[in-house]
């Protein structure tokens, strides 16, 4: 699954740490979510499309062939 988090993070100039403290979550969380480590739960992907002020289908793209 790819994601936009780095690229919606950057373009408001906010760091990996501000992005986490926002949400309620580590620094660690954010490197691996960008780095398609990890997938987040249903409420922090929620959370997040929030923060951007975008839908959570915006911010996380399925790619053809991904898993489900």
């Amino acid at each position: 699954m790819k994601n936009l988090v780095r690229e919606m993070r950057t373009a408001r100039d906010m760091s990996q740490v501000e992005l986490g403290g926002a949400l309620g979550v580590s620094r660690q969380t954010i490197i691996a979510i960008e780095h398609g480590r990890y997938l987040p739960s249903l409420p922090l992907a929620i959370a997040m499309a929030r923060f951007f002020k975008t839908s959570v289908e915006d911010l996380f793209i399925l790619e053809k062939g991904g898993r489900r």
